[in-house]
């Protein structure tokens, strides 16, 4: 006597979306397609990213996770700042590769940490050598009460044109939002 087909339940929404964030870390970043949407974040939201074409999760915001982040080419650096004690390692994604990565563009980008401080940072920044979205610093994560979640790096001592007033007033801590504009 054959046996009944077994019905299958849809798969959750939590569900279907763990799938896809797991596919995006094995998979890589660089195997999305620019029309292609990033996933939803499996983790804590740490960064948000509007005014983005590309790439978005729908109205031109892009949310990423940690895990996200650290899918992305890692760009490391020691450099000391004027906020910390000595020479420190920072860790984290170049922001040129963020925005290229999100298909991002535009002229300016204004930052804005959890308090709802915005600083605006010039398109021209984000360059091979210039600053990151740090994550890590000498290899632990970043806190909140140590300018984390996320910390717009520059390579301080690498460039004496980065060792300025404009540019430390561009290294804004507790990073949480991005918006890309004209």
């Amino acid at each position: 006597m054959p046996q009944p087909i077994a019905s299958r339940a849809r798969p959750s929404r939590p569900v279907l979306q763990a799938i896809a964030a797991i596919a995006f870390f094995l998979a890589g970043p660089a195997t999305l397609r620019a029309d292609e949407v990033l996933p939803e974040p499996a983790g804590a939201v740490l960064l948000t990213v509007s005014g983005v074409a590309a790439r978005s999760a729908g109205e031109d915001v892009a949310k990423l996770d940690l895990a996200m982040l650290e899918a992305l080419p890692v760009t490391r650096f020691r450099t000391s700042t004027i906020w910390t004690e000595g020479v420190s390692e920072f860790t984290g994604v170049a922001l040129g590769d963020l925005l290229t990565y999100l298909g991002a563009e535009g002229t300016r980008i204004e930052a804005v940490a959890l308090n709802d401080y915005k600083v605006t940072i010039p398109f021209s920044d984000a360059v091979k050598e210039g600053p990151i979205v740090a994550y890590r610093v000498d290899g632990a994560l970043l806190k909140r009460r140590e300018k984390g979640p996320l910390w717009v790096v520059y390579p301080y001592d690498a460039n004496p044109d980065y060792q300025t007033e404009v540019i430390y007033s561009r290294s804004i801590w507790q990073l949480d939002r991005i918006v890309v504009g004209e």
